[in-house]
């Protein structure tokens, strides 16, 4: 008798990658770098993946939020 062992609900990389482009991802990373108390290297990068559908949607509704922001300001008088 031979046993057949299955793995559980393994994913191809083709579906890892359409999950990820249709929900998104983020990764944030900070790093410092110090040597005696004197910061020698400072790293900040946000890596942000999605499709290009979900970019367009959120790029349309952070423009709506940036023209409402700059409307509500007033107007400093010289």
């Amino acid at each position: 008798m031979t046993m057949v062992s299955q793995s559980p609900d393994s994913s191809s990389l083709a579906e890892v990658l359409d999950r990820i482009l249709d929900k998104g991802i983020v990764v944030d990373v900070w790093a410092r770098v110090s040597l005696v108390g004197i910061e020698i290297l400072a790293i900040e990068a946000r890596v942000v993946v999605a499709s290009v559908d979900t970019f367009l949607h959120y790029a349309e509704e952070i423009t709506k939020i940036e023209i409402a922001a700059k409307e509500e300001k007033p107007a400093i008088a010289a």
